[in-house]
């Protein structure tokens, strides 16, 4: 069983914690990162200083900050499906900050 491969084009910053992202696919998905700003990593983006600092990483066509937090770009193409499941995950990060958000079910 083949699983698509999703890669962020481009990005704009449209309100505080969110984002439109556009997909090689054509697609685009409006998200709002503020139920997911928790825990070691990606509670330090709730400061909307070094949330804006968002950048496209070309190599892995995705999104990272400079504190290292990321998001697997399939996981931000299905955003809409699955807002609900990352955040509850990262909230159980931030208690065992064992997993990362590569670990969701694709």
């Amino acid at each position: 069983m083949s699983h698509p491969i999703y890669r962020v084009k481009s990005f704009a910053i449209v309100a505080p914690h969110t984002l439109k992202v556009d997909f090689g696919d054509g697609s685009s998905r409006r998200i709002d990162f503020r139920p997911a700003l928790v825990g070691e990593v990606y509670g330090p983006l709730r400061d909307l200083k070094l949330f804006e600092q968002v950048a496209l990483d070309r190599e892995v066509h995705t999104l990272v900050w400079p504190n290292g937090a990321d998001f697997d770009p399939a996981t931000l193409h299905d955003w809409p499906e699955n807002a609900d499941e990352v955040s509850a995950a990262v909230k159980d990060w931030s208690s065992t900050s064992t997993m990362v958000m590569r670990d969701l079910p694709k």
